[in-house]
């Protein structure tokens, strides 16, 4: 890693040495380059950078795309190996045939495209070799480079990665098992039959042809949500099925406290003939039952209940009170004032009005304003305070027990996806907000367990 930093960071630290302001697109750019250097856990963190113009900027956004869908080729003889020793069978006799070129090259896994003795055609997922071992590795490596982007870039590169750190971490550990993802699969099935979503699609997987490293399942013909030229060409509206994802995923998340943890572009295909698949269903979030509360209050809020501002208000301030009041400086009703004005605007505007970066940059902005810290300044003194008061409130965080760890995760993984979404809003469907459509809202809340059912 450290010969990676120096090759594509050094330059950048001599210009500011000399006196020149080093451009966030030219510190995007080396660190763009430093990940698909590194790999594995580095191009993940990507594909969450290259998912969230909302949080990063267009620019910044657009040069992590590649992350997306680009990772190193391995050997077909490698990828053989690791499924025979994995299903304990020979190649021959699982699959009709399997094309040797990988058809997907992610960071943590390959896919290849094959045909059952059946005849049907099969995605074979296959963790790449001693990933495990690559991942542990990375992970104790990945906050320091951050620190190094944070000291030549500025504050709004080095604030958000720092923030998203401790989620992203919780996240790797539950991809490195694909039997997990097997069995999601098959739930998340299940709950397409009693749901009304006709233009969903989630792949069958094959657990007779699947075990830890590999998965085997249908296979999607089609295309990312973002690639607007094929999808022009396929010369139907993409807006109803984007729409239909996101009611799918509050869909889950209001009835069960269960979604989809992991909707980047390259997951979300649409197919020629009009649905949208959703794929890699390694990462699921699952709310507790005080999480799962608040989020049916909040969608509550979003429809126009008013007293649900009130219990938002108190949950929040217990789960977060101790901290922000310190590092914010408000208490009682301001800090409650504080956290409808963040929420509401997301809520209830339309996407195309919608910054999450504002949503997430404001209580750190309001921290700065109550210590007199000016918050465009770029100066490293002012970054590297900035950092130190992040690890002030984590350890606080931490002391105080103020995080469970399942909140926090899941709160992680929820961001995350509204990120995603911030996008896909803005690209289709930037006239309606969130919570557009108050019929399917309102029978939601309707059929939606109460805090007793969900003990």
């Amino acid at each position: 890693m450290g010969l990676a930093a120096i090759r594509n960071f050094t330059p950048l630290a001599f210009a500011r040495a000399r006196g020149r302001d080093v451009e966030e697109q030219d510190a995007a750019n080396a660190l763009r380059v430093c990940f698909e250097e590194l790999g594995a856990t580095f191009m993940k963190f990507g594909q969450l950078v290259g998912s969230s113009p909302g949080v990063f900027g267009d620019s910044i956004a657009d040069e992590f795309r590649s992350c997306l869908d680009t990772g190193p080729a391995v050997p077909f003889d490698e990828v053989k190996r690791i499924i025979e020793v994995d299903l304990g069978l020979p190649l021959a006799d699982v699959f009709a045939e399997i094309e040797p070129e990988p058809i997907g090259r992610a960071s943590i896994a390959v896919v290849h495209r094959g045909r059952l003795h059946d005849g049907r055609l099969v995605a074979v997922k296959v963790l790449r070799p001693q990933i495990e071992y690559r991942v542990a590795t990375d992970l104790e490596l990945l906050e320091p480079l951050v620190e190094v982007v944070a000291r030549q870039t500025g504050e709004r590169i080095a604030g958000s990665l720092v923030q998203l750190i401790g989620g992203f971490r919780e996240q790797m550990g539950e991809e490195l098992d694909l039997r997990n993802e097997c069995r999601v699969m098959l739930y998340f099935r299940q709950m397409l039959e009693v749901v009304q979503l006709p233009l969903v699609v989630i792949p069958e997987p094959y657990p007779a042809c699947s075990g830890a490293r590999v998965l085997t399942m249908e296979f999607v013909e089609g295309v990312p949500v973002d690639d607007l030229a094929t999808v022009e060409r396929y010369g139907y509206d993409p807006a109803p099925l984007v729409e239909q994802v996101v009611q799918g995923l509050l869909l889950t998340t209001c009835r069960w406290g269960l979604f989809h943890g992991d909707v980047h572009a390259g997951n979300l295909l649409l197919t020629p003939d009009g649905r949208i698949a959703v794929l890699d269903w390694g990462i699921t979030g699952r709310l507790d039952r005080d999480s799962h509360h608040m989020f049916l209050r909040l969608i509550a809020a979003a429809l126009g209940d008013e007293t649900a501002w009130d219990d938002i208000a108190r949950h929040m301030v217990r789960i977060y009170g101790p901290v922000m009041g310190e590092v914010l400086g408000l208490h009682g009703d301001d800090l409650a004032q504080f956290i409808k004005g963040m929420l509401e605007p997301v809520l209830t505007q339309p996407f195309g009005q919608v910054s999450l970066a504002a949503l997430l940059t404001a209580p750190q902005e309001q921290a700065h304003r109550a210590r007199g810290i000016e918050t465009r300044s770029r100066s490293l003194w002012t970054i590297a305070r900035r950092l130190r008061e992040q690890r002030r409130l984590y350890a606080m965080v931490e002391d105080t027990g103020a995080f469970e760890k399942d909140f926090d995760r899941s709160t992680f993984l929820l961001s995350k996806q509204l990120m995603y979404f911030e996008r896909y809003g803005k690209m289709f469907l930037s006239d309606k907000s969130l919570f557009e459509d108050r019929e399917f809202f309102e029978a939601l809340l309707r059929d939606a367990p109460t805090l007793d059912e969900q003990d």
